[in-house]
């Protein structure tokens, strides 16, 4: 059995998010949010939300036990862009685009 946790619109990089994301896909939950915890990187925060989600979603929905559970599939996917725009010399400007991220984590029991 499976379960899965979602954030939509997160408000991370793609590319960077997929750095961290690789780190932890196909690992135990402990050995996961240990890497996660040791990870420098600004994105660890909302991943870390997103696999604790899917650990509670799957302990209270569906009673799996915590010790038995790994990542399953674990992907993150481009959101909408945010379009900006900074002044620049003599009137132009450039655009800014600020990135957002749709992160899909699933989580199943290891097969006994």
């Amino acid at each position: 059995m499976e379960t899965k946790a979602i954030a939509k619109s997160v408000r991370i990089s793609p590319r960077k998010g997929k750095l961290v994301i690789d780190l932890i896909r196909g690992k135990k939950i402990g050995e996961a949010i240990a890497i996660l915890n040791n990870v420098e990187s600004t994105v660890k925060e909302s991943i870390l939300k997103v696999v604790n989600s899917a650990i509670a979603n799957a302990e209270n929905n569906h009673e799996m036990s915590v010790e038995d559970l790994f990542i399953k599939e674990i992907y993150i996917n481009p959101g909408a862009t945010l379009k900006r725009f900074r002044a620049r010399a003599k009137g132009s400007g450039n655009r800014i685009l600020k990135r957002t991220s749709h992160i899909t984590v699933v989580v199943a029991e290891l097969e006994k």
